[in-house]
Parts: C-alpha cells; sequence; structure tokens
C-alpha cells in the first residue's frame, strides 16, 4: 500500500544497507503523515537504529553527484540536500530536558523509543526501509487522530511541552495549518505551561511564527496562539490591541480583529512573508497611543511612525532579520496611511511625488497593504475605496512617468555643492541639499540639473555663501 511512496532511488540504497547490516531503518514524520493527507513533502526524516551519520554518509557516497553531508554531532544526526529535497538522518533517540533547560539530554533507544518522542501523534507514524519494506508503524493511533483532526501528544502533553516548550507553539501550527483541533488535555496543558516558553531561543519561537504566516489563512494561528494564552508572551505588542473601549457613546473599533482581517486580505494577494509581517504590525501603535478626546472621541495620532520604530524593537527582540527586510517591514509600517490620505479627489501633485519619493522601490508593496487595511462591513463604502485606489494607482503611474521621482536622486551632489562654493562638510550643504530634494517633490522646480543649479545658486545666497571663483 505505501510501497508507491519509497520509490526514491535513496530509499533503495537506505534498504539495500539496512538489510545488510539488520539493522531498523523507517522513514518518520511528516513525510508519513503528508502521504495520507495527500500532500507533497520535500523534508523527509530518516531514523535508525544505531549511527544515524553513518547511514547519511554513506547513502551520500552512493549519490551522484554526491552531495555535501551537515554533521551534528551532539545529537547524532546529519543532514544534506538532494533532488530538490531535504534529507535528515538521526540515530533512534530518546530525549529528556532539564527543568531550566534548552538543551536535551540525549541516549540511544528503540524506533518504538523514538517515536513516543516525537511531538505528535499524526507525526509518530512511520514506514519501514528494512526487511520489511514499507511496513506501516502506528502505536499511538496517528492515522485515527488524523482522520479525526485531532493534534495530539503520544504521551502526558505535560511531559511532552514541559520537555521542549516550542512543542506548544508547534500544536497551534500545526492545528492551525490543517484546521485541526488541539486535543482538550493538550490544550489546557499548554495553557498551564505557556511561561515555560520563556526558555526557548527567540529564533526557534521567531521561525515558528514565520511558518504559521505563511499559512493560507495565518489569522487562525495568530487566534489559536491568543487562546492558549501563548500571544501575550510572544507578540505583546499585538495582544495590546484586543479590546473595545467606550466612552461618553464613543466606541473604537476591535484593533486586533482588524488586523488579523488586513493579514489575511494581504495573504490573498502575496505570500510575501515580509508584506505579511507588515500587515500583522501596522498597527501597532495604536495600544500605546491611544487617547480619548471629548470632542472626537478616541484617536490613535502617531500610531504609524510610534509603530514602525516598536517594529525594529520587535524584530531584535525575536532575533528577526536586521537588514534590509527589518527595515521594509518598518517602513511599510511608517508609510500605511499614505495612501488613503490621497485617494480623495483634489489630491495634489507634490502629495503625490513625496508618496512615490518616500516609498521608492516599496511602492507597489505600500498599495497592497493600504488596500488590505479596507476591512469595513459596509460593501458599498469598500467599492468606493478600491475604485479611488484604482485612480490613485493611475495618478502615481502619471506623475511617475512625468517627473521621474520615484528613487530618484539629486540632480546636484553635496560634493559638487561644497565645490562650488569652497566649504567643507556643514550644515549649510545639507540645507542646500534637502531644500532642492523638497523643491523637486514640491513642484518648484523640474528635476534636472539646470534647473537644481540655479536654486542652489539663490539658496546659497540666502545662507551667506559665494562661489569659490568670487572669494
Amino acid at each position: 500500500m505505501y510501497e508507491e511512496h519509497l520509490q526514491h532511488p535513496i530509499f533503495s540504497i537506505i534498504h539495500g544497507w539496512a538489510v545488510e547490516h539488520s539493522k531498523r531503518c523507517y522513514v518518520v514524520g511528516g513525510y508519513v503523515r503528508d502521504i495520507l493527507l495527500h500532500r507533497s513533502s520535500w523534508d523527509i526524516d530518516v531514523v535508525v537504529e544505531g549511527d544515524g551519520i553513518v547511514l547519511a554518509t554513506f547513502v551520500a557516497s552512493q549519490l551522484n553527484p554526491s552531495p555535501k553531508v551537515s554533521v551534528f554531532k551532539t545529537y547524532g544526526t546529519a543532514h544534506f540536500v538532494y533532488d530538490d529535497r531535504e534529507w535528515e538522518f538521526v540515530g533512534a533517540r530518546s530525549e529528556s530536558y532539564a527543568q531550566n533547560s534548552r538543551n536535551p539530554e540525549v541516549k540511544p533507544a528503540t524506533i518504538e523509543g523514538d517515536q513516543l518522542r516525537r511531538d505528535f501523534t499524526i507525526n509518530a507514524m512511520a514506514l519501514s526501509l528494512g526487511s520489511d519494506f514499507g511496513a506501516f508503524l502506528d502505536p499511538f493511533s496517528g492515522v485515527v487522530d488524523l482522520k479525526a483532526g485531532i493534534v495530539r501528544t503520544p504521551r502526558d502533553p505535560d511531559v511532552t511541552f514541559s520537555d521542549d516548550p516550542l512543542r506548544m507553539m508547534r500544536a497551534v501550527r500545526f492545528a492551525s495549518r490543517f484546521g485541526f483541533e488541539i486535543d482538550s488535555k493538550a490544550f489546557e496543558s499548554i495553557r498551564k505551561h505557556a511561561n515555560r516558553l520563556s526558555i526557548v531561543a527567540p529564533e526557534r519561537i521567531a521561525e515558528e511564527l514565520n511558518k504559521i504566516m505563511l499559512h493560507q489563512k495565518p489569522s487562525a494561528g495568530f487566534r489559536l496562539l491568543d487562546m492558549c494564552g501563548l500571544l501575550q508572551l510572544v507578540l505583546p505588542e499585538l495582544h495590546a490591541l484586543k479590546g473595545v473601549e467606550s466612552r461618553n457613546g464613543y466606541m473604537h473599533k476591535e484593533n486586533f480583529a482588524h488586523t488579523l482581517q488586513v493579514l489575511d486580505n494581504v495573504a490573498t494577494k502575496s505570500d510575501s512573508l515580509w508584506l505579511r509581517w507588515a500587515a500583522l504590525l501596522h498597527d501597532i501603535g495604536k495600544a500605546p497611543v491611544k487617547k480619548f478626546d471629548k470632542v472626537r472621541g478616541w484617536t490613535f495620532h502617531g500610531h504609524d511612525a510610534v509603530g514602525a520604530r516598536m517594529t525594529k524593537k520587535l524584530f531584535r527582540r525575536l532575533h528577526l532579520p536586521q537588514n534590509e527586510k527589518m527595515d521594509f517591514v518598518s517602513k511599510l509600517v511608517a508609510l500605511h496611511l499614505r495612501p488613503i490620505s490621497l485617494v480623495e479627489d483634489g489630491v495634489t501633485d507634490s502629495a503625490l511625488r513625496r508618496l512615490l519619493f518616500d516609498a521608492g522601490d516599496d511602492l507597489d508593496e505600500l498599495l497592497a497593504l493600504a488596500e488590505a487595511d479596507i476591512t469595513s462591513g459596509n460593501a458599498v463604502k469598500v467599492k468606493q475605496y478600491m475604485k479611488n485606489f484604482a485612480n490613485l494607482r493611475i495618478k502615481l503611474l502619471e506623475t511617475e512617468d512625468k517627473d521621474k521621482v520615484r528613487n530618484f536622486q539629486p540632480p546636484l551632489s553635496g560634493e559638487e555643492i561644497m565645490m562650488f562654493f569652497g566649504i567643507e562638510p556643514s550644515r549649510e550643504v545639507g540645507i542646500i541639499k534637502n531644500s532642492i530634494k523638497d523643491a523637486i517633490l514640491d513642484g518648484l522646480i523640474g528635476n534636472n540639473y539646470d534647473e537644481a543649479f540655479a536654486f542652489m545658486l539663490q539658496k546659497g545666497s540666502e545662507l551667506g555663501l559665494v562661489p569659490a571663483q568670487k572669494k
């Protein structure tokens, strides 16, 4: 029944080795689960009662070209990439964790002992690659749970989650990915042990968040994180958006629910992980700036700028990339209100040029986020906003075609300004450069050298500067 799924040449190599050395050897975990779910799987885990590194090295030596084997001696694992698949080999083992340790104590075990250490029953099923090739091993009724749509642990969930607290987030990830439910005992155990997540390395938490973010409907995962009591620990900025407050007849919208709707809206249009992060974080600045005005009601002034700063702090805390990806997300959070402020008739060319300049190469993603931010339940209102956004896109294209300000470089450099006036780097150079940029964006001068040069002369004169040749 299962042998048709074991036709890859590597499985044959493993089978021959296992028979020759009288070893019990199995493919386990997600590959087996995905066979039963009729899904493709590109990550293949192989367990042997023996030395997984030895097996991986042998298999790699039989392949042409031979892949590079990465070895992790501490855990007795080895890994290589072949035929666009990730192959991981490990010796069957049991694991135990000290109360405050992130790293397990590893001991050799049988395949049954190895299955017991697995996170969930749906990931503990195995197919033999040994003498009983293709035999199915399911000691914890993973098939039953798979059919019932249940995420359950092979042993007492208190032990499973206490040993490796990251498994609490993995439970959420699998449940939200497949549309399953977390077993009631496991759910209560997660709530009980939630604080133990503090011993998990931030980058491991970030990896789970990234995987949830890339689901077809990522909001399901974040709602479940909240229900389990994990959200306030890993993303307190997002958790702070929960709730609705009413005062003197004024009520604001539920910003947590709104944020998740924006995230799902973006997910229907883009697979970009970092655009999805921008959607998740676009309103996190609202909680700290929230105020009540007796005349206008609830206000969130400046939440875009505050949120952009919070985004960078969050990326650092979770050890997310500290590079152009962080800058991209922070930038979109900072600018996410700008497009919607320009959809009405009468918008100036100057405002369009400034948006083009500030957004640069990220304009399309910014517009996608701004459109996703329209979550009104009024279908007529949404339709009108989308029509206005379509018109805005046309105006932006026309403005860019005419003025060429998207990612433009000022026609005059700081070096040219210093050389012309015979001055060193100074405050005046910065003033002139910024004045030229603003004049171009405001439409006072064209985006060309001659007009910029004339403007430089005027601005320099206002600052008391004279050309070097006249000194």
